[in-house]
């Protein structure tokens, strides 16, 4: 597999995270390798990416930081070290970023220090292809719709199987001890209705940041690794490399740049590569519980 297509499929099972560049909210995701990086932006009214391979980092590592020199790779390792904690929600008080717009472009500006002296970078991303945002946005969307439909509904049926053991306790003779506990028999058709009425609006006035928070997090990592795995059995390839977990970014070996004056002795101060922005979590499921009579009913 190229290093772009492995670089776009790692991505893809990489969870949208909120983030601020300055004033600004967006959502985005990101992915680094020694051999590039892509990165996705979106406002939700507009996507960007940006996707570069080594030389194209080399180049643009020499144009803004002429005072450190290194190899590609630890430049990457730099890069991530410092977007990994900012789609983490634990962005670093000595990094700053601002964003610029122009017609079809967004520019990212980061501003950080390494080894005592300012590190600059700039990511220049462009409009994202149709498909790129169908992949990323709108297919895993759908599914994560239906995935939260089936639940509802699986939740439902515990409901009502919950109020007939009730019933089933009351017809026996059987009598709460604490009145306080005491529930009205399910119904959906009811509870729908004031979940539209009442529940809906607030969830609806939530800030566009916050679309991906929490498990929807986790879940749209589920659902699209379930999307890597059954295009992996419609194009099996034995080259193919599996792509890596989500949050999984692999290790650079190469050690953090140095300043030119620097370069003969060993510098002190080291990149180390941020944990990963969500950790590979299970998708929650729903558990009956079967709760015993005793200490409800007397």
């Amino acid at each position: 597999m190229e290093g772009s297509e492995e670089l776009e499929s790692s991505l893809l099972t990489q969870p949208w995270a909120s983030v601020c560049f300055g004033e600004s909210a967006f959502i985005a995701k990101a992915c680094f390798r020694d051999f590039g990086y892509v990165l996705l932006i979106s406002d939700l009214s507009s996507v960007w990416y940006e996707s570069v391979d080594t030389e194209a980092v080399g180049q643009r590592s020499k144009e803004l930081n002429k005072r450190l020199t290194a190899h590609v790779s630890s430049f990457l390792h730099r890069l991530c070290s410092l977007m990994c904690p900012l789609l983490a929600g634990q962005q670093d008080t000595t990094t700053s970023f601002s964003c610029h717009r122009t017609p079809g472009r967004l520019s990212v500006h980061v501003k950080s220090e390494l080894s005592g002296l300012p590190f600059y970078w700039d990511f220049h991303c462009s409009t994202a292809p149709m498909e790129m945002v169908s992949r990323h946005l709108v297919r895993p969307l759908m599914r994560m719709s239906l995935v939260l439909q089936s639940q509802l509904q699986e939740l439902t049926s515990l409901l009502l199987q919950k109020d007939a053991e009730i019933e089933d306790y009351r017809e026996s003779g059987a009598a709460l001890s604490r009145d306080r506990l005491r529930t009205e028999p399910f119904q959906e058709e009811t509870f729908l209705q004031n979940f539209m009425a009442e529940s809906l609006p607030q969830i609806c006035s939530v800030g566009d940041g916050q679309a991906f928070a929490s498990t929807l997090r986790q879940l749209y990592v589920a659902v699209t690794q379930q999307e890597v795995k059954q295009a992996r059995k419609r194009h099996p390839s034995g080259d193919a490399e599996d792509p890596a977990p989500a949050g999984e970014t692999p290790g650079h070996p190469d050690p953090p740049p140095q300043t030119q004056e620097d370069e003969t002795a060993p510098s002190s101060e080291g990149a180390t590569l941020a944990s990963s922005p969500v950790q590979k979590l299970r998708l929650p499921v729903a558990k009956a519980k079967q709760k015993k009579a005793k200490g409800l009913f007397s």
